[in-house]
């Protein structure tokens, strides 16, 4: 408790001082230490610990919980060892079912704060940060009484300083899940150089060191966060849990049957008709017998997961597609799954072009069709580019889940993931995407291809799941502290 003593002590100090210099009067200017007095009466008043707070866990993303698989895994592995899980974060896409159905699991929304709409573009972002921090602070605060705070991160402005504070106060342990750094995302849009960039450079390696515990998602994230953050972490390796695998051809009739009633590419041809069987692009099912088969000549079904962000470059499959969309037959559907700010405008460039045997959907599917969508594909393309180079796609996490092989963009660490050869291919720019795509597809849909020996790799890779992972890597540290 010293540390957050001193702390709260200098930014008091810091802030009467501000006050002063500003021109406020003495009894504005003191106000902060009226708010540190307040917050010191209320920490007095949680002194007593409740006897079963190390039951009940805090999982925090300051970020929209459906779009955090990873949050939500953690959420799941922690009701299911018996904890009470209180879920914190956005609700502006639909959590997993198993999370809303999960009784030890509560979810706690908070808002989006946007901040000031005027004035210059460093005090409208600097009042965003304050507003999210005086939620947060409050809602941790009044929260009843946890054993653990896991925070994800990024984000982590203001999330890792503000959390920080509310587990010194309570006597929480503090968990950082470190899923990339927050500064290098930001330097996408503004350049490593700029000052914010640098000052949130600052502030994640400083705060970042003040937590209890720290997992992180490859091995070249934890060396980096020992030798150039001093930082020791536990690889937490993103593993796909038991929802993602290959799909029943039952289950894949059924799910093109509701994609055919929105979209046109899953419908089938208007000139193919036969008797008693109920068609779409890809399946055929009996209805006389209930058998269904796989559409004999159907299209190829590629995936690609994005969340159509500066780190990943779309237009590298679109330039990759125009090389040899002729190799597709009889044609080729590719399924992009996503949200994010610049789908917009990709969406524009795809209707710019004209692809005679390749038709896009760029629509966003229910978390529950996920899965059973990537099990029901033939081949991933993953353009995620790190932007550290030390974190891993969970998309292709996902696909390898659904013994499906995975076409992916090369960077640093890629091979703690995808192994060239063997259970997929990686490729550096759109010529040589376009080459594999010819060499994959070459005698599609016949399985002894490339494309088939690396499904069947897959298949016979006895690959971990995230149950087993999180029970070997985070379950004892929990039980060590927690109970």
């Amino acid at each position: 408790m010293a540390d957050a003593n001193a702390a709260v002590a200098v930014v008091t100090v810091s802030l009467v001082l501000l006050g002063l210099l500003s021109g406020l009067s003495i009894s504005w200017a003191l106000l902060p230490v009226a708010v540190v007095v307040l917050i010191f009466v209320l920490a007095s008043g949680l002194k007593g610990r409740d006897e079963l707070a190390h039951l009940n866990v805090c999982v925090l993303v300051l970020g929209d919980i459906g779009r955090s698989p990873r949050i939500q895994y953690h959420a799941l592995s922690l009701s299911r060892h018996g904890y009470n899980v209180t879920l914190i974060g956005f609700l502006g896409t639909k959590p997993h079912q198993d999370i809303i159905e999960d009784d030890r699991i509560d979810i706690l929304p908070i808002s989006e704060l946007k901040g000031l709409t005027v004035g210059p573009r460093i005090f409208r972002y600097a009042s965003k940060v304050i507003f999210q921090s005086f939620q947060l602070f409050y809602v941790l605060m009044k929260i009843e009484d946890q054993g653990y705070i896991l925070m994800q991160n990024p984000p982590g402005l203001p999330a890792i300083a503000v959390t920080w504070v509310a587990s010194r106060l309570r006597g929480n342990q503090f968990i950082i899940d470190w899923h990339n750094y927050g500064y290098t995302i930001m330097a996408l849009t503004h350049g490593e150089n700029h000052f914010i960039v640098k000052l949130a450079k600052w502030y994640e390696k400083l705060f970042g060191r003040f937590s209890d515990h720290n997992l992180c998602v490859t091995n070249a994230m934890r060396e980096d966060l020992r030798k150039n953050w001093n930082i020791e972490a536990t690889t937490l390796y993103d593993k796909p849990p038991p929802i993602f695998r290959e799909t029943p051809l039952k289950l894949q009739h059924e799910l093109f049957i509701r994609m055919g009633s929105t979209y046109l590419p899953f419908r089938p041809s208007l000139d193919v008709t036969k008797e008693y069987m109920e068609l779409t692009a890809f399946t055929e099912h009996n209805t006389q017998t209930g058998a269904v088969t796989r559409s004999a000549g159907r299209p190829a079904l590629l995936i690609s997961s994005t969340s159509w962000t500066e780190d990943e470059d779309f237009s590298v499959l679109l330039q990759a597609l125009e090389g040899y969309y002729y190799y597709f037959s009889p044609y080729a559907l590719l399924y992009c799954l996503g949200s994010g700010p610049q789908k917009e405008y990709y969406k524009k460039l795809i209707d710019s072009k004209e692809f005679h045997h390749i038709k896009i959907c760029t629509p966003w599917l229910e978390a529950e069709d996920y899965p059973v969508l990537l099990g029901s594909a033939d081949l991933g393309v993953c353009l995620h580019k790190s932007s550290s180079g030390l974190d891993l796609p969970m998309k292709v996490v996902d696909m390898f889940g659904c013994c499906l092989p995975v076409c992916a963009i090369h960077f640093q660490c890629l091979h703690e993931l995808v192994k060239h050869e063997e259970n997929g291919l990686i490729f550096k720019d759109s010529k040589e995407l376009s080459e594999q795509l010819k060499l994959l597809f070459s005698d599609f849909p016949g399985d002894q291809g490339k494309l088939g020996i690396f499904r069947k790799n897959l298949r016979e890779s006895g690959q971990q799941r995230w149950d087993e992972n999180w029970d070997h890597n985070v379950l004892p540290l929990i039980k060590e502290h927690c109970d």
